[in-house]
């Protein structure tokens, strides 16, 4: 095993996935839970109102009922004006994702679903809406203190307080949507995400291991899609108990269909049937298990930068910085098959994965067939590969030497001035100082 500490990766939760990118489950539970709230509240103004005539407090009974048309106004104003306020606000920032997606990568979509700040002001929103409804339905048409049976009191503040609660999440949502839009936040956290994966990521192993004849394979019989994650911990138990050795035919990332081969057995009995959520298959990749998926949205918000259409070398050179950044993390990490063993330290379960070349050359290979036409990528890229070089073991450092020698002769086919030439080949970690 390697060195640093194995951590097994965690169970798949297929139904917490489902609802990660699901926009309409936080706010029907809000809508749930804004009914029970009203519901107990309301009674809770009754039980007042019925304890303040109990102890014949009938000018307080009548300070109340003041009190509360006085809140009135301003619940059915809530109440008025909440919807149209969501429409609007939820409308312009479709338009700001839209944008961001255009000008960066469709995959930042996903930021914005999965984002709690954005479900979480939606759901707000929306219960402050159906409250201050369920509000004005308390209020009654008798004014004298005797005769009244309920006052809506404490559903009156509770709706001042929800209406505040809204207005400091919209700060915070435009202010998230907003770095949604800005290119550095953005790779920042697709970075921070690649960060994560690669401390969850059990090491690969380098010793060889005889997996012995295959004896079988199993196909995969669900919906086509991309392969997520995978549950280790139950493919584990399930090759333990066929005493088998599974080895996982795709990689996480890859697109699987009906019937593909999933995973082959080395010895040991054919498993009568795979449990359930055994694999996860979505409609994309997410950075879950998958360690190339970050450098993979990095390369396409810098490849979109480099386009003719776009031109933005220094979105590009961004997005170099924090693929240096990852490379860097990764310099000195085993890669590539995975071996899961069981309690008893037996290997059960071959996961492939990428090896240092394959995230190399994910890193910079379409990066650099556009880089010689931009000198400030060019000399970023340049000192990006010299700063990995310098930090990579000697039988890491030829996938890099090979990325820079190709980029010198591309940048020498692109340029004919020598001057200029010798400018687009100086490395530089800024691009252009």
């Amino acid at each position: 095993m390697s060195d640093r500490g194995y951590r097994r990766p965690r169970a798949l939760s297929p139904l917490r996935e489902h609802l990660r990118d699901t926009f309409w489950f936080a706010p029907t539970v809000g809508l749930l839970c804004s009914f029970a709230l009203w519901w107990g509240v309301s009674a809770l103004d009754a039980e007042i109102v019925a304890h303040l005539k109990d102890e014949q407090a009938y000018e307080e009974v009548g300070d109340l009922i003041r009190f509360a048309d006085d809140a009135r106004t301003i619940v059915t104003t809530v109440s008025s004006a909440m919807m149209t306020f969501i429409g609007v606000v939820f409308s312009i920032s479709l338009v700001a994702v839209q944008m961001a997606s255009g000008q960066l990568t469709p995959r930042v979509v996903r930021i914005f679903v999965r984002s709690r700040i954005s479900k979480l002001t939606l759901t707000v929103f929306l219960a402050t809406f159906a409250f201050s409804l369920l509000v004005l339905t308390s209020y009654e048409s008798e004014s004298d203190p005797r005769r009244v049976t309920s006052v809506p009191l404490l559903q009156s503040m509770l709706t001042l307080a929800m209406v505040g609660l809204s207005l400091l999440l919209f700060i915070a949502y435009v202010s998230s949507t907003l770095r949604l839009m800005q290119v550095g936040p953005v790779v920042d956290r697709i970075t921070h995400e690649s960060l994560r994966v690669v401390g969850r990521m059990p090491g690969g192993v380098r010793e060889e291991l005889s997996l012995g004849a295959e004896t079988a394979r199993i196909g995969y019989s669900g919906r086509a899609g991309v392969l997520r994650e995978v549950n280790v911990a139950r493919l584990v138990r399930v090759a333990r108990r066929q005493g088998a050795v599974l080895r996982l035919i795709p990689r996480i990332g890859d697109f699987v269909v009906p019937g593909t081969p999933v995973l082959a057995v080395h010895g040991g009995a054919l498993p009568q049937r795979m449990p359930r959520y055994t694999i996860s298959v979505g409609v994309e990749r997410t950075p879950q298990q998958d360690l190339a998926f970050g450098p993979r949205q990095l390369s396409d918000i810098a490849l979109r930068a480099l386009s003719p259409a776009v031109n933005d070398p220094t979105t590009a050179v961004q997005c170099l910085d924090r693929i240096v950044q990852l490379l860097a993390a990764m310099v000195h990490l085993p890669l590539g098959a995975v071996q899961h063993r069981d309690g008893a330290g037996v290997v059960r379960l071959v996961q492939d994965g990428p090896e240092w070349t394959d995230l190399v050359d994910l890193a910079f290979e379409e990066i650099r067939w556009c880089a010689a036409r931009s000198p400030q990528v060019s000399r970023r890229m340049l000192a990006g590969i010299d700063d990995v070089v310098a930090l990579a073991p000697e039988d890491r450092k030829g996938a890099l030497v090979r990325h820079r020698e190709l980029l010198v002769k591309a940048v020498e086919r692109t340029v004919p001035d020598v001057i200029a030439r010798e400018f687009a080949l100086f490395p530089d970690r800024q691009g252009i100082r």
